[in-house]
């Protein structure tokens, strides 16, 4: 009698092995679901830096008259005149970059925001966006004073 017990006590490896690849499928598609996640959280911080930046940039012209020159905005240097500060911190892109999809040969942006200064009164903002966000198309894309448009 004590041998029956022992013999029907556990779980056979059919079982062991059919509890594991369930495991592991429902691990996967969470890792997968987890991915797209971040990807869109990257793109909606894309767009709201951009739209920080604008804001900034608007403030600058309201008291300068024009907007800052290409070379003195950097990711490293403050937005400010005098003892004005437009921006305390240009933000940069955040990383990782578009995983792959924006390359510099193929769309002319970067791994950073690229600012332009397009005569006094306008500039141009390109950065790209993964995989969209907040109704904007993925791909590269440009703000302007006149806002942000899809490609």
């Amino acid at each position: 009698m004590m041998n029956k017990m022992k013999k029907g006590a556990g779980f056979t490896l059919i079982e062991l092995l059919v509890v594991i690849a369930i495991i592991g499928l429902l691990s996967t598609l969470s890792l997968v679901a987890l991915n797209v996640a971040r990807q869109k959280a990257r793109d909606a911080l894309r767009t709201a830096d951009v739209k920080q930046i604008m804001t900034a940039l608007e403030l600058y012209y309201n008291d300068q008259g024009s907007y800052p020159a290409s070379g003195s905005f950097s990711t490293t240097t403050p937005l400010k005149v005098g003892s004005t500060t437009y921006m305390g911190q240009i933000p940069q892109n955040p990383k990782p970059y578009q995983d792959g999809w924006c390359s510099t040969s193929a769309s002319g942006v970067g791994t950073d925001f690229v600012y332009a200064l397009n005569g006094a009164s306008s500039y141009t903002i390109k950065y790209c966006l993964a995989g969209g966000s907040g109704g904007l198309l993925r791909g590269p894309h440009t703000a302007t004073p006149n806002g942000i448009g899809n490609p």
